[in-house]
């Protein structure tokens, strides 16, 4: 059974950094990509970054370009967002996720999801 655990979210200012985890169990193959996505409230998921696991490609949504960044642990199936700059606007619950069905983000059509990690940015 397929597992992806996310931790370090929490409470920040604006201005301030946080550094997301993900570690992956229970593929039977390692995944093509493992990514970030976020919900706000009353807003749709937005997938945020993807790493492919090919060439180490990356892609980032706009809203975030330029702020986060993705990267992939040395151990298998781990991957951070390291997010500096947050605002307000990036409050949100964050999920990582893995299995890419698709290429970039928006579009990269996760597989598989874990639970989530708040992230709350105040001014």
């Amino acid at each position: 059974q397929v597992r992806l655990v996310e931790s370090g979210g929490g409470s920040v200012q604006a201005g301030g950094s946080l550094r997301l985890s993900c570690v992956g169990s229970g593929f039977v193959y390692s995944p093509n990509c493992m990514g970030w996505a976020r919900v706000a409230p009353g807003k749709e998921r937005e997938e945020l970054a993807v790493i492919y696991s090919q060439g180490d490609d990356v892609y980032y949504a706009r809203s975030i370009e330029g702020r986060f960044t993705i990267s992939r642990g040395s151990a298998e199936n781990t991957v951070y967002l390291q997010m500096n700059n947050l605002k307000p606007e990036d409050s949100a619950m964050y999920y990582c996720a893995a299995l890419c069905g698709g290429a970039g983000v928006p579009g990269a059509e996760f597989g598989y999801w874990g639970r989530g990690t708040q992230v709350t940015v105040s001014s």
